[in-house]
């Protein structure tokens, strides 16, 4: 009888157990997680912030009593200190009475997910200075939230932007600093810069967005964090301050175990999500990706993929064939009504990659003007001089920006080039879009530089 072991238990590792239940009937499974829950949507945590539902369980996908009807085993507040390879086992300490015990295993999925980066700030372990990454997290931000008029956030990823929004519909003003000199800058700069001008223009006041500089400093008293002071001389009240600087991947275990680290810093996994050691899968937020455009190695820690790994792994670590052959590093969010979607390179990514980068910009209508939801969209799309293939697209606005990103996406994944993309047949009618669709419009005018270029 196969003994499956799992470290973690929100997305990856709870897909891997679900799936492996699925594939082999009579396998012993178990969970092994520092959590307090497990198998829960951690994205959705700032929503529930925001006050779209009271119930912090709406975000619970499956409790530990329903993995036991199928024989899965869930070990909440267990934290793996040790894997061994050469036995076979984990060293597992209970955190609540400090008991430890060896466990045995046949395979072994590391999913042990990503930790927030902590930036180095004098008098950080003030009270109500937060991040953002569990349950836990999620209803002390909110409770402390309603009790507010000020929060800081730190950081503008896509949790600093949805924050940003949580906070101004719970009626707290907000003073968001970003290190870079440019506010989201996953993005372009040209759209990280139309996307501050949109919010500044919103603002009324309610929220303030500072670039180019950091938090240096806490002050405050037992009750917790007062003010915040910047690297740039600024100082301003607060109630609470949310780190949202980044994350890195949880590898120590894998990395004290003699388990190949990835160029990236995450756990490096083939394309069956197995680890340098044959019986050990990685997959999530701990586990290196790598990029379908170029099969570069990169990193980018999103829940839908941290599912589709957690899949693969159960898949292989079962008996089957399957390959993750990996990522875009699609993703979308929102922040008061305005959509911010990217996909595959920008322009200064695919630079770095080594690429000739050429891209087209627009701005249109998403949908035929005399429609009463008619709203602008921003579209830029990102190509290869040389060979003329699809990198990427960003797409920003109030109106449908990313439905034209999963558009792109096919495209990217079946590296068709710029002039094959113009002969796309894109669905209209006046609700849904104009006669030709703004990608297609980017995509002409992208298509017309080329040849000017080719003909040259």
């Amino acid at each position: 009888m196969t003994r499956i072991v799992i470290i973690g238990g929100v997305a990856a590792g709870a897909k891997a157990a679900a799936k492996s239940r699925r594939l082999l009937p009579d396998a012993e499974i178990e969970i092994y997680t520092q959590d307090t829950h497990v198998s829960y949507s951690a994205c959705g945590l700032p929503y529930y912030i925001e006050g779209n539902f009271e119930d912090y369980r709406m975000l619970l996908v499956r409790s530990p009593e329903e993995f036991a009807k199928d024989r899965i085993y869930v070990h909440l507040q267990n934290k793996v200190t040790k894997i061994l390879p050469d036995s076979k086992k984990i060293l597992v300490e209970d955190m609540q009475n400090k008991d430890a015990k060896l466990v045995d295993y046949d395979k072994l999925v590391i999913a042990t997910g990503a930790s927030p980066r902590i930036p180095d700030i004098k008098n950080l372990p003030l009270k109500n200075v937060f991040t953002l990454r569990t349950i836990e997290d999620g209803i002390a931000i909110k409770e402390k939230a309603l009790l507010s008029r000020h929060a800081t956030i730190i950081g503008s990823g896509y949790i600093g932007v949805e924050l940003l929004e949580a906070f101004v519909k719970q009626n707290l003003k907000v003073t968001l600093v970003e290190q870079s000199t440019h506010f989201m800058p996953a993005f372009d700069n040209d759209i990280s810069d139309l996307i501050l001008e949109q919010l500044n223009s919103i603002s009324a006041e309610r929220f303030k967005i500072i670039t180019g500089d950091i938090v240096t400093e806490f002050s405050g008293d037992e009750k917790g964090v007062k003010t915040v002071r910047l690297a740039g001389g600024d100082e301003f009240e607060t109630d609470m301050v949310v780190v949202c600087a980044g994350v890195t991947p949880n590898i120590d275990i894998a990395k004290d175990a003699g388990i190949e680290i990835g160029q990236t810093g995450a756990i490096f996994v083939n394309k069956e999500m197995r680890t340098s050691n044959h019986d050990i899968y990685a997959c999530g937020d701990c586990a290196e990706k790598t990029s379908l455009i170029d099969g570069s190695k990169l990193w980018i820690p999103l829940g839908s993929t941290a599912n589709k790994e957690g899949r693969v792994a159960a898949m292989n670590l079962c008996g089957q064939n399957e390959s993750f052959e990996g990522i875009l590093g699609s993703a979308v969010t929102r922040c008061l009504g305005f959509t911010m979607s990217m996909t595959g390179y920008t322009e200064k990514k695919a630079q770095i990659n080594g690429f000739s980068p050429i891209s087209a910009t627009v701005t249109k209508n998403d949908k035929v003007g005399y429609m009463p939801d008619v709203n602008n969209i921003t579209l830029k799309i990102v190509a290869d001089t040389k060979s003329g293939r699809i990198l990427g697209g960003q797409a920003i606005g109030s109106g449908d920006a990313d439905k034209r990103i999963n558009t792109l996406t096919g495209a990217i994944i079946a590296k068709l080039t710029v002039s094959e993309f113009v002969c796309n047949d894109l669905t209209y009618a006046p609700p849904f879009s104009t006669t030709i669709d703004p990608l297609l419009n980017a995509a002409q005018i992208l298509n017309a530089k080329l040849e000017k270029i080719n003909n040259s």
